[in-house]
């Protein structure tokens, strides 16, 4: 089943519990530490574009990249809302965004940016080593020399130990969800068995199922293929702190820069 369909259509709702305004404050303040205080920034996987739309009210020129059109229909909605409060003095001099509907695996730019961005582990979701490493490349190569990477992804313990096996129930007016997940030690794969109810505008509830997939990486095999990509990570922490990563992370923020593409060796993978 296609993910981010019925989803897309309460993900804003069920998702209020993420504090995107300290997030966006975080990788701001990481941004900034490595050199990018403005120019180009890619959102790489940006889902309804609340992070993209924190990252522009800082001043960055944003792209947003995602696979899923319903999600992107409901980012540019919120740009036609945007442009209707422009008088809103937290809105003025905001610029556009650009949005595009393109698969992280293959997605292609017009020129290079200053850094790319990928929070809310949408990196979990490349269920192959081959794949990771080909989203990689194609990162280092649209980034401008000594560009910055920024990207959180859960953790093995995360998925193994709270998320495995459990199930989680939410109820609200507007729509209830329940979330089934079942994690597969051999492949490392959670796999997120979701039945939505969404209520229409005349009251009644129409039901959704969706799969999603997502894998669980070694923070040290993520930073090997990084390197194979032609990066370096620089940091990582226990997301969204500057505290070193533990056993019992359930998230790790990683922070790798472009390293010179004319300088890139072949690495065993």
């Amino acid at each position: 089943m296609e993910a981010y369909t019925g989803f897309a259509q309460v993900y804003d709702l069920f998702m209020d519990n993420v504090p995107y305004a300290q997030w966006s404050e975080y990788l701001i303040a990481l941004l900034r530490e490595y050199g990018v205080e403005d120019g180009l920034v890619l959102d790489l996987g940006c889902g309804t574009g609340k992070m993209t739309r924190l990252l522009a009210r800082a001043g960055y020129d944003m792209i947003g990249v995602d696979n899923a059109p319903d999600m992107l229909e409901i980012a540019l909605s919120q740009e036609t809302e945007r442009e209707h409060k422009f008088d809103d003095e937290r809105m003025t001099g905001l610029k556009d965004i650009l949005y595009l509907c393109q698969d992280m695996r293959e997605f292609e730019l017009y020129g290079t940016v200053a850094a790319v961005v990928s929070v809310c582990d949408s990196l979990n979701y490349i269920l192959e080593e081959e794949e990771l490493l080909a989203v990689f490349r194609l990162v280092n190569n649209y980034l401008d020399p000594g560009g910055i990477f920024i990207f959180d992804m859960n953790t093995l313990f995360k998925y193994r130990e709270l998320l495995g096996e459990s199930t989680i129930c939410e109820n609200r007016a507007e729509g209830s969800f329940i979330w089934e997940n079942f994690f597969d030690e051999e492949d490392q794969i959670n796999e997120y068995d979701l039945t939505l109810y969404i209520r229409e505008n005349d009251g009644r509830y129409q039901r959704f199922e969706e799969t999603h997939y997502q894998k669980g990486y070694e923070a040290e095999r993520v930073a090997a293929l990084l390197a194979a990509a032609g990066m370096e990570v620089v940091a990582s922490y226990d997301a969204f702190t500057r505290e070193t990563p533990r056993a019992d992370s359930q998230r790790i923020c990683f922070v790798a820069r472009e390293r010179g593409k004319q300088e890139v060796r072949q690495h065993q993978t």
